[in-house]
């Protein structure tokens, strides 16, 4: 397999930690030769770790990509709603694409980009839809095409957020602001879009949506409370106290890259004083729904149930399938799926194979088959950006339908979209 060279817009937690790792631990199959990024602690830190040239560093992906081709292939990591413009002159230009999800923070855009994705059909154009790639989704697909429990029937599956992942991310964070980056349907969830999508193998024809943020806003911010953790005075008694998440709890330990590129305890403790982590939570400009139940009809009478909560102990993904003959749970988290055959009296227990890399094995093999895709020009690819529109095409829709009370259907709400 021929080694590639990489590119890379974006030194964030995906971009910095999530992918390109991948080609550190496997030199023989890559390197990375050049970067873009705003932020000059971030672009240091991603120069060292990687090793590049400082010609080959700079400060925008505009700069970067006015150059002539610097590599085969380019990983675009930066914020939803600067996707389209970096991938669109990327294509152009003749790279090999690996773009972050969501492809767009504007429907549009998404199907722009479905369209560029065919006319460059001899570049490979994937999206990040890791849950495809994870062994635990994997199983999952393998036991309903096996048609091993008949047909399928419906799905329950659950997104429980975790309420200090929603406080980080949702609330203070990137994506708190649907004005700003994208809905949370879209943001959290257009992969799970993409995995009912994946699972039934049947296109979706209706979609009806319900939520609202509830809990995460000022009505919800009492006296004796104050605008930041670190001057309030029920802050110990508070579960989503910004001092316990990032300086007390190892939950979040990865995220805490957002707060400071160098995150030691000073650096943390100087953010949570002065920066946008440290406000209260009913204190924030976020506007992103923290509940949200979607119920969905797809083709084959196939019926399914999204539920997308911030309000859960546990940070992962739930689900149940319903064949004619049996049924099958799952945790994502805990690695377990429980199948069972109606009649028979056992239950048979699955653990799927653990991978080391984020989202249960995901971000590597993901980054494998992109990899394999450009040096060995492999045309078959399981998160193809012409693939990944639909289920974008769903989210939105389903963000339709909560706005307006609504139940869409998709064919039509596509067809509008085009015209």
């Amino acid at each position: 397999m021929k080694k590639i060279s990489v590119s890379v817009i974006g030194a964030g937690a995906r971009g910095m930690y999530a992918y390109v790792p991948y080609l550190l631990e496997n030199p023989n199959l890559g390197e990375v030769v050049a970067l873009a990024e705003p932020n000059e602690e971030k672009r240091n830190n991603f120069k060292n770790r990687y090793n590049i040239g400082e010609e080959n560093i700079f400060t925008s992906w505009e700069k970067l990509l006015s150059k002539d081709k610097l590599s085969d292939a380019i990983i675009i990591a930066n914020c939803d709603e600067s996707h389209y413009e970096p991938t669109k002159r990327a294509l152009e230009k003749g790279y090999h694409v690996l773009l972050e999800k969501p492809m767009s923070n504007k429907l549009d855009e998404v199907i722009k980009l479905g369209e560029l994705a065919k006319k460059y059909n001899n570049q490979v154009f994937m999206i990040c839809h890791v849950l495809r790639y994870t062994p635990f989704f994997s199983e999952l697909k393998r036991i309903v095409d096996s048609k091993q429990l008949g047909e399928l029937v419906s799905i329950q599956h659950n997104e429980n957020i975790g309420y200090y992942h929603f406080a980080h991310s949702y609330t203070r964070g990137n994506w708190r602001n649907s004005d700003e980056t994208s809905p949370l349907i879209l943001a959290k969830s257009c992969h799970d879009m993409d995995l009912l999508l994946w699972l039934t193998n049947k296109k979706c024809k209706y979609i009806s949506s319900f939520g609202s943020l509830s809990h995460m806003k000022e009505e919800s911010h009492k006296e004796n409370m104050a605008n930041r953790c670190v001057d309030c005075k029920v802050e110990r008694s508070c579960p989503y106290s910004a001092k316990k998440i990032y300086l007390e709890d190892n939950k979040l330990k990865a995220s805490r890259y957002a707060l400071h590129p160098s995150p030691s305890k000073v650096n943390l403790e100087k953010a949570i004083n002065t920066g946008p982590y440290g406000r209260c939570v009913y204190k924030c400009d976020n506007n992103v729904v923290d509940h949200m139940v979607s119920i969905l009809e797809f083709e084959g009478n196939i019926t399914a149930t999204f539920n997308l909560c911030a309000f859960t102990t546990d940070c992962t993904r739930t689900i149940k399938l319903m064949f004619s003959h049996g049924e099958v749970g799952g945790n994502f988290h805990k690695n377990i799926i429980d199948v069972h055959k109606f009649g028979e009296k056992y239950h048979t227990v699955i653990y799927p194979k653990i991978l080391e890399s984020g989202h249960g094995g995901g971000d590597f093999k993901l980054m494998e088959e992109f990899v394999s895709a450009v040096s060995c020009n492999k045309s078959e690819l399981k998160t193809s950006a012409i693939t990944s529109v639909e289920s974008h095409i769903m989210a939105f829709a389903a963000e339709y339908s909560r706005l307006n009370h609504k139940v869409v259907d998709i064919n039509k709400f596509w067809d509008n979209e085009i015209q």
